[in-house]
């Protein structure tokens, strides 16, 4: 059975809504590029199944992509943090929730240009539940019949990039202009994509949204600290082939 949401009380709700966003936008990853593999469990299936969300019904994550290391898991990880901080490593398309004795929740992300761009410490300043969106000054130029009608701002909802959750981070009390989100693109889920931050299925970005809050310390790994912490002290990590 799947846990039900709960809208979280923030302290910074009060703050505007409308937030300029360092293109946190649509993936080019396309959904045919999904591998055949072993379906999915019974309780796989449950954890990403239809959720109603206030007045929205966020829809089931497919089967097909809920293979391989993308399902939400419990998994050993040795980083030197306390419980409750998020470990993003970029590298490996993964992030990690701490729980305290060489343990964590692992979650499977997409990896946008953005979410590239920034490495390490922040912290989470507030979320926001269904936030809206707004094309970054880029976008604007580049893709301008696309992006133009959203020049205001995109409502929240389920056709928008930043998905059901939004978490923000801020570093020594400014923008960093990175949002770890949910997504309305599950196929792009475990993949490095052209655009974006870093995006969760919309069911694991709700779920992390409600255990942490304002203020828990985020660390994000560089390009070559991919597999960091997934093994003992002194153990060495396995190379990884990029293919």
């Amino acid at each position: 059975m799947t846990k039900p949401f709960v809208r979280k009380s923030l302290a910074l709700l009060a703050l505007p809504v409308v937030l300029a966003l360092a293109a946190c936008g649509a993936p080019t990853v396309s959904s045919e590029n999904v591998p055949t593999v072993a379906p999915p469990s019974a309780e796989t299936l449950a954890m990403y199944s239809e959720v109603f969300d206030g007045d929205k019904v966020v829809p089931a994550v497919p089967a097909k992509y809920l293979t391989g290391e993308n399902p939400r898991q419990r998994v050993y990880y040795y980083a030197p943090f306390p419980a409750g901080t998020l470990v993003v490593d970029t590298g490996d398309q993964h992030l990690y929730e701490l729980l305290g004795d060489n343990q964590a929740m692992r979650y499977a992300v997409a990896v946008g240009e953005a979410g590239r761009a920034f490495a390490g410490e922040a912290t989470i300043a507030y979320q926001r539940d269904w936030p809206t969106w707004t094309p970054t000054r880029n976008m604007l130029r580049r893709e301008p019949e696309k992006y133009e009608p959203y020049r205001a701002g995109m409502e929240g909802g389920l056709d928008n990039p930043l998905g059901a959750r939004a978490l923000y981070l801020y570093k020594n009390g400014r923008d960093t202009l990175y949002r770890i989100h949910g997504t309305p693109y599950p196929w792009s889920v475990g993949h490095a994509v052209s655009s974006g931050c870093i995006r969760l299925f919309n069911q694991d970005a709700m779920y992390l949204a409600q255990r942490v809050d304002n203020g828990t310390k985020v660390i994000v790994l560089t390009a070559d600290e991919i597999g960091k912490w997934t093994r003992p002290a002194g153990e060495p990590i396995p190379v990884q082939v990029q293919m």
